[in-house]
């Protein structure tokens, strides 16, 4: 399978640092290994449309950096594999913004955007309960807030990310 284009938003070092820290402590706790860059997805699609990575050029500035706040843990999929996520909450300013690139995106979902966070991608679906028992067991109580500092568009196949917004990694 291959991972789509995203215009994503990625996280202050320090935070990053932290929630691998909750990933390694999963895996040592026997679940599989997390090994995606913590991030925020606004949209996705097989091959970004340049003027969808434009408009997010000229509207994510104004957001970034944004402030993100834990809300509650979110499952996705209804399959034999799923992905837990925690819910975020951010600004409506962003909120907004995200719906507008979302939109302009033809494979986006609209004007719809479930601002999360991806802590366990692709699980068996009969590991998820015990999954989300540890992630919160697990997740330090400090570890409710999060920075991201710069907003990009992520090429997977190429390994290629382009800095639309914040600052350099």
């Amino acid at each position: 399978m291959t991972s789509p284009d995203n215009i994503l938003l990625r996280l202050d070092p320090a935070d990053e640092g932290r929630v691998r820290a909750v990933f390694d402590a999963l895996e040592a706790r026997g679940f599989p290994r997390q090994q995606q860059t913590p991030h925020i997805t606004i949209t996705f699609a097989p091959t970004m449309p340049a003027d969808v990575v434009d408009l997010a050029g000229e509207l994510l500035p104004a957001v970034v950096p944004a402030s993100f706040r834990r809300a509650g843990v979110v499952v996705f999929g209804t399959r034999r594999r799923q992905t837990v996520a925690w819910l975020l909450e951010t600004s409506e300013e962003l909120e907004h913004i995200a719906c507008e690139v979302s939109a302009a995106n033809p494979e986006g979902r609209g004007r719809r955007w479930t601002p999360h966070l991806t802590v366990g991608l692709r699980l068996p679906r009969r590991m998820v309960g015990e999954y989300i028992t540890a992630l919160d067991a697990l997740t330090p109580p400090d570890l409710a807030e999060f920075t991201a500092v710069r907003a990009g568009l992520w090429r997977p196949r190429a390994q290629e990310f382009t800095l639309l917004a914040g600052e350099a990694p």
